[in-house]
């Protein structure tokens, strides 16, 4: 084990995680401090475990709507696979959403990485 040296709300945390994770968890702390940095500016200190609750809750929302997305695009995928077989324009239409699907799915991972690495 490996352990990291992070700062997060003027306090720091040392934290254990697997060889070669260290560049890993340390884009995620930053994702995290920026969050918090970002929800002190508009609330203002209000204690570490109440800012790191709403914070924890903030990104469990943003992973709950990727979830839902990830959701909903299978499940268009599955409609439009059973429709695929039935004739080549729905393979067409169906490899245009899917095509669609994942752009904006990429853009969106692009756009955390990008708050990731600026952090």
């Amino acid at each position: 084990m490996t352990e990291i040296f992070l700062t997060i709300n003027g306090r720091n945390y040392t934290v254990a995680c697997e060889e070669g994770q260290e560049e890993h968890l340390g884009r995620l702390a930053e994702y995290v401090k920026t969050r918090v940095e970002d929800l002190t500016e508009s609330v203002g200190q209000i204690g570490d475990a109440r800012l790191m609750l709403m914070v924890a809750l903030l990104i469990s929302d943003e992973l709950s709507d990727a979830y839902t997305e990830t959701a909903t695009l299978r499940d268009e995928i599955e409609q439009k696979g059973d429709m695929s077989s039935s004739t080549p324009v729905s393979s067409a239409l169906v490899a245009d959403r899917l095509a669609l699907g994942l752009e904006e799915m990429a853009d969106r991972i692009e756009s955390l990485a990008e708050r990731l690495e600026g952090a």
